[in-house]
C-alpha cells in the first residue's frame, strides 16, 4: 500500500467540498492542489508554495502539449465571439422557420436550431430563445417548454463536438492522464471512441423530439402547457421572467445574413480536413501536435472569413470586429486557469498514489464492473450541487481514468460516465450558468424553468445509471442501445398511463 494511504484521497475530497461550498472551481482546484503538495512536502508551507510554482504550474504551462491546448482554446474563444456577434445564427434561424405554424414543427425547429448552433453552449440559449419566443407564444406553447428545449441542445450538444472548446478541454484532460499511465492512444481517438458512452447527453437531446411528437408532458411541464393552452397566460401569476442579458442590436440584425454562420463553419471543417488529409486523417491517427496546429489555423482562417463578411455586409467595422475577436480570447482566461490547475492536481494525485489506494479499498468490497455507474452518480451529484460540468470534469477525470486503468475497465466507459455525470448537473442544476441562460434566452421564470426540467433530467439520469449497471453484467458496448431503449419504453409507459388517467 502506498505510504500516503488514506491521506492520498484528501486533496480531491477538499476540492470537491470546496466546490460545493464556494462554487468557485478555480479556488477549489487550487486548494486541492496545494493540500496535496503539503502532503508531499511534509506540511512545509514555504516549500509547498515553491513546488506549486516551480514544479507544477510552471512545468505544466511549459509542456508542449499543454501549451498547444491553451493556445488553441484562445483561438476558439475569438472565433466563437465573432460568430455570436455577427448575427448570422439569428438570420439563419429566421430564414429556416419562416412560415412555420404547426405547434410540433415550431418545437422541432427550435430543437434543430439548437443542434446546428453548436459552437457555444452559452450562445445557443441567447440566440435561439429570442428567435422562437414569439412563435411559441402565438402557438400557445409555454416559455418553460422553450427553455427546456434550448437547454437540452446547449451543453448536451456542445460536449459531443470534438473540435470546439468542450472537446478540446476534455481531450486535454484525457491526454495528460494517458501520458501519465503510458497509454498508447491519442486523446482524439479516446474522445471519439468514448462518444457512444456519453449516455446522458445523447438522451437529453433525443428525448426532446420524442416528447414533442407524442405530445407528452408530465409533472410541472404539463401544468405549464395547460396554463397557456387554457388561459393564454404566458407566465404564472407570481413569475419573474428573466430577460436577455445582452441587448439585441437591431442594426446588426437587419444587415446580417445566414452565410455569416454556415460559411465560417464550413471553412473551419474544410480547412481542418485539408490540412490533416496528407497525414491520413480521419482514417488514421494524427499526432497531437499536428492536430492542434491544424485546428488552430482552421479557427484562424474561419475568424478571418467572418471579419471579411461582416465588412462586406457592413455588420461591423474592422475596429469593432477586432475588438470582439480579442475580447473573445480574453473570455477564455478562466478556462485556461482551470485546465492548468486540473493538470497539476492530476500530477499530484499520481505522486500520492490516490488511484492505487482507491483500487485497494474497492478490491474485494465493490464489484469493479459497477464502478462506471458509481462514477456517474458521484459526478452527477457533484455537478448538480455546484452547477458546473467543467469543474466536475477537471476533478473527476484525473480520478476516473487511473481508477479504470488499474481495475482493467474500459477507459472509454469511465470517461463517458464522467461526462454524463457532469452534463446531468449542467442541465438540471438551478445554479448552472447554462440553465440560467436558457431561462434568460426563453424569457422564462428561472424557478419555473428549473422546476419543469428537473423531472425529465432525473428520468434520463436514472435511465443512464440503470443502463450502466445492466451492461456491467453483460457488455458495456450495449450501454447506449439499452439506454435509448429504456428511455423510449419509459416515455411510452408514461404516455399510456397519462392517456388512461385522463380518459377515465
Amino acid at each position: 500500500m502506498d505510504s500516503f494511504g488514506f491521506w492520498s484521497i484528501i486533496p480531491p475530497i477538499i476540492a470537491i467540498i470546496m466546490v460545493l461550498l464556494t462554487r468557485s472551481v478555480i479556488v477549489s482546484l487550487f486548494l486541492g492542489l496545494f493540500s496535496g503538495i503539503l502532503l508531499l512536502t511534509s506540511f512545509n508551507p514555504i516549500s509547498s508554495l515553491k513546488k506549486l510554482l516551480g514544479d507544477y504550474l510552471f512545468v505544466t504551462v511549459a509542456d508542449e502539449y499543454n501549451a498547444g491546448i491553451l493556445i488553441l482554446l484562445v483561438f476558439i474563444g475569438g472565433f466563437v465571439a465573432l460568430l455570436e456577434n455577427s448575427g448570422g445564427a439569428k438570420a439563419f434561424a429566421n430564414h429556416f422557420i419562416s412560415g412555420t405554424k404547426s405547434r410540433i414543427k415550431i418545437q422541432l425547429a427550435a430543437w434543430f436550431s439548437g443542434i446546428i448552433i453548436f459552437f457555444s453552449e452559452m450562445g445557443t440559449p441567447l440566440i435561439v430563445g429570442p428567435i422562437y419566443e414569439s412563435l411559441f407564444d402565438k402557438a400557445k406553447i409555454s416559455r418553460e417548454k422553450l427553455a427546456w428545449i434550448i437547454d437540452s441542445t446547449a451543453s448536451p450538444v456542445s460536449v459531443m463536438i470534438p473540435f470546439i472548446g468542450w472537446g478540446v478541454y476534455i481531450m486535454g484532460l484525457i491526454d495528460t492522464e494517458f501520458k501519465r499511465l503510458s497509454i498508447d492512444m491519442t486523446s482524439w481517438d479516446a474522445f471519439i471512441t468514448s462518444l457512444p458512452y456519453f449516455i446522458y447527453p445523447v438522451l437529453a437531446v433525443l428525448i426532446v423530439p420524442l416528447i414533442v411528437i407524442l405530445k407528452l408532458d408530465f409533472g410541472p411541464m404539463k401544468k405549464a402547457e395547460e396554463r397557456i393552452m387554457n388561459s393564454g397566460e404566458i407566465y404564472w401569476e407570481n413569475a419573474k421572467p428573466l430577460r436577455e442579458s445582452i441587448d439585441t442590436d437591431q442594426d446588426v440584425e437587419s444587415k446580417s445574413k445566414p452565410i455569416l454562420i454556415w460559411l465560417p463553419i464550413l471553412i473551419l471543417i474544410i480547412s481542418l480536413f485539408t490540412l490533416l488529409a496528407p497525414k491520413g486523417f480521419p482514417f488514421q491517427s494524427v499526432e497531437g501536435k499536428d492536430f492542434r496546429i491544424a485546428l488552430s489555423l482552421s479557427y484562424f482562417f474561419s475568424a478571418i472569413s467572418i471579419i471579411i463578411m461582416m465588412l462586406i455586409f457592413k455588420v461591423k467595422t474592422i475596429s469593432q470586429s477586432l475588438n470582439i475577436y480579442t475580447s473573445g480570447m480574453k473570455n477564455m482566461t478562466d478556462i485556461l486557469i482551470i485546465l492548468v490547475l486540473a493538470w497539476s492536481l492530476g500530477s499530484v494525485l499520481d505522486k500520492l498514489g490516490t488511484a492505487n489506494y482507491i483500487v485497494q479499498v474497492i478490491d474485494g468490497t465493490i464489484p469493479p464492473a459497477i464502478v462506471p455507474a458509481l462514477i456517474f452518480l458521484v459526478g452527477a451529484c457533484m455537478s448538480f450541487a455546484n452547477g458546473t460540468s467543467w469543474g466536475t470534469f477537471a476533478i473527476m477525470l484525473p480520478l476516473a481514468i487511473p481508477l479504470g486503468y488499474h481495475l482493467d475497465l474500459p477507459l472509454t466507459v469511465c470517461i463517458g460516465a464522467v461526462i454524463s455525470g457532469g452534463i446531468f448537473g449542467d442541465h438540471s442544476s438551478p445554479i448552472s450558468d447554462t440553465t440560467i441562460l436558457s431561462s434568460t434566452g426563453a424569457g422564462a421564470d428561472h424557478k419555473d424553468h428549473n422546476k419543469t426540467q428537473v423531472p425529465i433530467a432525473i428520468f434520463n439520469g436514472v435511465v443512464t445509471a440503470i443502463a450502466l449497471l445492466i451492461t456491467s453484467m453483460i457488455d458495456f458496448k450495449f450501454t447506449l442501445v439499452i439506454a435509448i431503449m429504456f428511455m423510449v419504453i419509459g416515455v411510452f409507459i408514461i404516455h399510456k398511463v397519462q392517456k388512461y388517467k385522463y380518459s377515465t
